[in-house]
């Protein structure tokens, strides 16, 4: 059993970046930026024009180069990208931001010619490289190399669309994310007199006993959405047609195919993962009809997380949800619970709730070091499985670290939310478990679950449905406010049903979603992710401690072979089995069967 940690974590705490920089005026980086362009520049006048000459054990030797390079690269942008996100009012850092950005482009710029001409080589020198012995470690980073060849552009035209993502796409997600930080939200204040104005402290209310609370956290956030709701359009609109323009100039067929050839994901698994979800709107619509039924009241869309019980459930310091999450973690396996343990020893965690803080969660890996979490902690189970979720990601790169080089070690997006949905799984069981004579937080426990499960399956593959509207609308022409507008509340309607009321003021809620903007087709891989997950759980319950090792082996493949083929192998699921789905599925209509028992 992993011991409560040794320091003092009353509040939640801020994270050390130390490990990386001292601060914007250590001169390592400068000197470490400096070094890097030097080596970029040189490895190109090495190499450029010569790619096609190289034997087998040369491009090796490059590979390991470019990927030292890389790394480094990932350091120097961390470092004001961590602080930015931590304070988004940080002036300084998102100009140091900018700067490294700016810099790293221009060595990727640099460097595109190795990649742009190991992908021109003719199919038999190309095949010559793959076989080599010596590129085992790289077979699935040569396969992911080759499935992009017919897309490749002219070196000056990669380097064109390089450039652009500084005043281009990115920018203009950079500027949704400035924008947000900047806001100010009509503060709510609950019966118990604490006021809440910050968005993370916001939405922590939507779970709130109080329906009037819940009501005024929901509007005070999407009176904000509403206000900017022209500006947040126009900005998606924008990078959707960036995409189309890329679509256009490389050959893809839609921004689809692009991205789920990136997911290492089959439009046939992508279609039965859509059908498969949106055939059962009624386990959706079931649940909030019982919750309805159990709060006397018709659930509204600003309701969807409101406690089944008015009772308050008492605060969860930081302090004690560090300590339950250790020890859910110890008992499934000790080494794993010691390595989240490091997290909090070291300050890799960023959990204190200031104005200005990036809204939600997320895990930076640097690759070479470690991971950094970030989160928003607001004293409720809520927050607790954010950070159980979090750190399934920080463990999932600790194994991946241990194992993998730089191009290896970056997860399909499928596999990479796997880590991070069983830890919520796994601490699921501890606390039901520790609840056993206390109905209500049980029950409270099993709903959470509940919600849990019908956001992943329900509510992310509905965004993603927004998202084939959205691409598929900029084939046409440009959209507004009012097409996204109507496309959400409309699709949102379908899921509801009768069940819930979705409120006039939700179509505008998907400005929020920050996925649509960083990455299209994100969402439903959290779906993928959550079917798997799952699957992966019931193999641990059904064989207990045997499960383990091959769990082990599946994290730390990493992105190092084909998702598909490392889930049968490791763990014996298969995503392509349709019977996958249909039991992920079946656990959420037991789980709705073993509630409905006990009303």
């Amino acid at each position: 059993m992993v011991q409560s940690v040794s320091i003092q974590l009353e509040s939640p705490q801020e994270w050390d970046l130390s490990d990386l920089y001292q601060g914007f005026d250590d001169p390592r980086l400068a000197q470490d930026l400096e070094a890097l362009q030097q080596t970029a520049a040189s490895f190109r006048d090495t190499y450029r024009g010569k790619v096609k000459d190289l034997s087998a054990e040369q491009v090796l030797d490059c590979l390991q180069q470019l990927e030292a390079i890389s790394q480094q690269a990932g350091f120097l942008y961390a470092f004001p990208a961590l602080i930015f996100a931590a304070d988004t009012r940080n002036t300084e850092a998102k100009q140091m931001q900018d700067q490294v950005m700016e810099a790293v482009t221009g060595i990727e710029n640099q460097l595109l010619f190795f990649d742009l001409e190991l992908k021109s080589l003719d199919d038999q020198k190309f095949a010559k490289l793959e076989s080599a012995s010596v590129f085992q470690p790289y077979q699935h980073y040569l396969y992911n190399i080759a499935k992009f060849r017919p897309y490749k552009l002219s070196e000056e035209v990669e380097q064109t669309r390089n450039q652009d993502s500084l005043t281009g796409r990115q920018a203009f997600i950079n500027l949704r994310s400035l924008h947000l930080g900047e806001q100010e939200y009509d503060p709510v204040t609950t019966p118990d007199g604490k006021t809440c104005s910050t968005e993370a402290e916001l939405s922590a209310l939507l779970f709130h006993p109080d329906a009037n609370v819940r009501y005024e956290a929901y509007q005070s956030v999407r009176k904000v959405m509403k206000q900017h709701n022209s500006l947040y359009a126009y900005i998606l609109n924008t990078v959707a047609q960036d995409h189309k323009l890329e679509n256009q100039m490389r050959g893809y067929k839609s921004t689809l195919q692009k991205q789920l050839l990136a997911d290492e994901v089959s439009e046939p698994v992508f279609r039965a993962i859509m059908d498969g979800t949106k055939n059962r709107f009624d386990l959706w619509q079931r649940y909030y009809t019982l919750k309805g039924k159990a709060l006397g009241q018709k659930i509204r869309t600003c309701d969807v997380y409101a406690p089944w019980s008015n009772d308050p459930v008492p605060p969860l310091s930081y302090q004690a949800g560090v300590d339950t999450l250790l020890a859910a973690l110890s008992q499934f396996d000790v080494n794993y619970a010691r390595r989240a343990e490091e997290f909090f020893l070291k300050n890799w965690v960023d959990a204190k709730v200031r104005p200005g803080k990036r809204g939600g969660a997320f895990c930076w890996y640097a690759h070479g070091k470690h991971s950094y979490l970030l989160l928003s902690y607001t004293e409720d189970y809520n927050s607790l499985f954010t950070l159980a979720h979090e750190m399934g990601h920080g463990l999932h790169f600790a194994w991946i670290g241990d194992r993998q080089s730089y191009f290896n070690s970056n997860p399909p997006m499928v596999l990479a939310e796997i880590a991070s949905t069983f830890n919520e799984l796994l601490l699921l069981d501890y606390l039901l478990k520790q609840a056993e004579d206390n109905a209500k937080l049980k029950q409270a426990l099993i709903t959470r679950q509940l919600e849990d499960q019908l956001n992943l399956l329900f509510r992310q593959s509905t965004v993603s449905r927004l998202e084939l509207a959205i691409h598929d609308r900029v084939t046409q022409g440009s959209f507004d406010q009012s097409f996204v507008n109507e496309q959400w509340q409309s699709l949102y309607q379908d899921l509801c049903g009768d069940a819930v009321e979705v409120l006039p003021e939700h179509q505008v809620d998907w400005a929020r979603i920050g996925h649509i903007y960083f990455k299209p087709f994100y969402c439903y891989q959290y779906t993928a992710s959550n079917i798997v997950s799952l699957a992966c759980y019931q193999k641990y319950r059904e064989v207990g401690k045997d499960f383990i090792p091959g769990y082990m082996e599946l994290l730390a493949a990493g992105g190092s072979m084909d998702q598909v083929k490392a889930l049968r192998q490791y763990v014996d699921v298969d995503l392509e089995n349709p019977a996958t789905i249909a039991a992920a599925l079946k656990y959420v209509e037991e789980l709705l069967d073993q509630l409905q028992a006990t009303l």
